[in-house]
């Protein structure tokens, strides 16, 4: 089944983020945004200012496989049933909005520890920004913008 944009953004949201509050559903959001309209590197190359194109970007999402470490990933955009909030939240960061709080942050993980790495992804295409929650954020470096 072909999902719509709102709908696809609204099961990622909820999948990546609806342990993290409101705000941190909101900086999972801004990040996918981010990437859609950051105009230089590799998301510019890649993503040509696609939301789904984003979403589906291979390697980006753990919620967007199917299959993590040769095992059924049950957490994945296709098991989740968004409610309200998560809808919400698509239609806010569809409609041009980003948390400021993350800035222009390209890339967020949840470390699995009080601290953040320096730098993420691994390369030092991102430097670290904020936490908020459980996730650390991104923003890009000038190595990035050779991307």
């Amino acid at each position: 089944m072909a999902y719509t944009v709102r709908e696809l953004f609204a099961r990622l949201i909820q999948c990546e983020a609806e342990g993290e509050g409101d705000d941190g559903m909101r900086a999972v959001a801004s990040v996918v945004m981010n990437r859609v309209t950051v105009p230089y590197g590799e998301f510019f190359r890649l993503l040509h200012g696609d939301v789904r194109k984003a979403i589906y970007q291979i390697n980006q999402f753990t919620c967007c496989k199917e299959v993590v470490a040769n095992a059924y990933n049950p957490q994945n955009i296709y098991n989740m049933n968004p409610q309200q909030i998560h809808y919400d939240i698509a239609d806010w960061a569809l409609a041009g909005n980003t948390l400021g709080a993350v800035a222009n942050s390209l890339w967020y993980y949840n470390p699995y520890s009080p601290k953040c790495a320096t730098y993420f992804p691994p390369g030092g295409t991102g430097i670290i920004f904020t936490r908020i929650n459980k996730h650390c954020f991104y923003v890009p470096t000038e190595k990035y913008a050779k991307t």
